[in-house]
């Protein structure tokens, strides 16, 4: 991959992730709980254990995981409503967390949950870009403990969980590809995209979209293969936080 004379604010290269850290069982309440540090980005992940299941699951013989996803007033530069007092999410939220609740249920077979539902709280305590993939990244490992919680309790008999997920952010700025960009490169890419990857190599979701200018195939390989090698770091990181390696 060829460099340009594009120098990151942060003087990483451009395969360099930022300082990842993830601290699994933060809240003494919930059944699972991560705190995601992405750099300066930082997102509390739980995962609480409900038995009731939504109308259109029951009877199926199978369970459920699904997401909610918001920023805390002050986690940007300036404060924000909270979305409750607008009465609704908006729509970047909606998105969030469907993605989140997509990407964890790709690697769970709903029907070793049985009549649980599993339920992902994602809230942004500072921000400072990448804080869907922080997200998905941290509530994996929130999911984990959850699903080891069932176990141990005797609630199911299978472990539901099939593969790892992580994921991460890419871009292009200055025709520079670029791994895990902060607030101010995103702010300013050509293009932007979020990739949700497994451990077995398998593709859970991408979303790249240009902003200013059309990328080409070869940029679209160099920030896939840029995704690879982050979501392999990032492989590791959930592993020793849940003493798995």
């Amino acid at each position: 991959m060829k460099k340009s004379m594009f120098k990151r604010p942060s003087n990483r290269n451009f395969d360099e992730l930022r300082n990842i850290s993830l601290e699994a069982n933060i809240s003494p309440h919930a059944e699972g709980s991560c705190i995601a540090k992405f750099g300066k980005t930082h997102v509390l992940c739980t995962a609480s254990v409900d038995s009731k299941l939504p109308l259109w699951l029951k009877n199926s013989g199978k369970g459920w995981i699904t997401a909610e996803y918001g920023m805390l007033p002050r986690s940007t530069h300036t404060r924000m409503d909270r979305e409750v007092t607008k009465g609704k999410a908006s729509g970047r939220t909606q998105e969030i967390q469907r993605l989140i609740g997509r990407s964890l249920r790709s690697v769970v077979d709903l029907k070793k949950l049985t009549d649980y539902q599993i339920k992902i709280d994602c809230d942004v305590i500072q921000a400072d870009g990448g804080t869907r993939t922080a997200s998905v990244t941290g509530a994996w490992v929130a999911l984990y403990q959850a699903v080891n919680f069932l176990l141990k309790s005797g609630k199911i008999i299978e472990n539901p969980i099939k593969d790892q997920i992580a994921a991460i952010s890419c871009g292009i700025c200055e025709n520079q590809e670029l791994i895990d960009l902060d607030y101010e490169e995103d702010s300013c890419a050509e293009t932007d995209g979020n990739f949700v990857m497994t451990f077995t190599n398998g593709i859970v979701e991408i979303q790249t979209t240009a902003e200013e200018k059309p990328f080409n195939k070869n940029q679209f390989f160099n920030l896939l293969n840029l995704a690879e090698l982050g979501t392999r770091s990032i492989f590791k990181i959930q592993r020793k936080a849940l003493n798995l390696e």
